[in-house]
């Protein structure tokens, strides 16, 4: 059984793959102080809850967040006996190469992105990512990962917006009815939704431009059926890519 997490600025996402689907999957807060121990008993009780009794004989982790890694890792060799694969490191192969800057590191999270949708759509996409940061990744012809955007996530604007403006309430993102509003609320949602439908739009247009080609847009994270009801850009919804990728790149290390 091999147990995949996913670790964002935000939440962390926990699943357990039995080789041939997800048979259970669970998400945290992301807490850098929270001990091995800890993270073991809140997954063994999980488990037990949903009836999984198979042993852990893997780990792969992708993680932003540097200083969750080490309790992660000896989570897994202390109660799973095994080494966590971690998805950056230089003996963790991937397989798709990695074209940017010399010396630039990418977040795991892209490369797991990409590694996910070239193995289910093929090449030349746009991988559109709704977490904490909007990000935007080229995967090209032959599945390489090939640079991208980084913009604010939905949230955070919404948090930025509510602590800079003492008259605006925080609020939920939500399509509005109206693109123009008739109250605060109304006002910030339609500012909101239909400022990132925007931004999707123009800056998947403006890649396609610059790439020549037709590129196919992939919309993941869980804000991405949300905004998949207000623009014919995102192509196809898969809230799972994340850890299709880690799947994928446990079996390839494991050969």
């Amino acid at each position: 059984m091999l147990l995949a997490v996913d670790v964002g600025n935000t939440n962390a996402v926990f699943a357990l793959h039995d080789g041939e689907r997800v048979v259970g999957e669970w998400r945290c807060r992301t807490e850098g102080y929270r001990t091995a121990d800890e993270y073991f008993v809140w997954l063994r009780q999980l488990m037990d809850f949903n009836g999984i009794s198979d042993g852990i004989d893997s780990v792969v982790v992708s993680s932003v967040v540097p200083q969750v890694l080490f309790n992660l890792r000896v989570m897994a060799d202390r109660y799973f006996n095994t080494r966590a694969k971690v998805v950056g490191r230089p003996d963790v192969r991937l397989p798709i190469e990695v074209r940017v800057d010399p010396a630039v590191q990418v977040g795991a999270d892209r490369l797991v992105n990409t590694v996910g949708a070239w193995d289910r759509y093929g090449g030349d996409l746009i991988i559109v990512d709704f977490g904490t940061a909007t990000t935007f990744d080229v995967v090209g012809h032959d599945g390489a990962y090939e640079g991208g955007v980084i913009a604010p996530g939905v949230n955070l604007s919404l948090k930025a917006l509510h602590e800079a403006a003492a008259a605006l309430p925080f609020i939920d993102v939500t399509k509005p009815a109206r693109v123009v509003g008739t109250n605060t609320v109304a006002c910030m949602q339609s500012g909101i939704f239909w400022g990132y439908v925007g931004l999707i739009e123009g800056i998947c247009a403006r890649i396609a431009v610059e790439r020549g080609r037709k590129m196919t847009v992939i919309g993941t994270g869980g804000l991405s059926t949300l905004f998949a009801q207000g623009t014919d850009v995102l192509e196809k919804i898969d809230t799972g890519l994340t850890i299709h990728g880690l799947v994928l790149i446990d079996r390839l290390n494991r050969e």
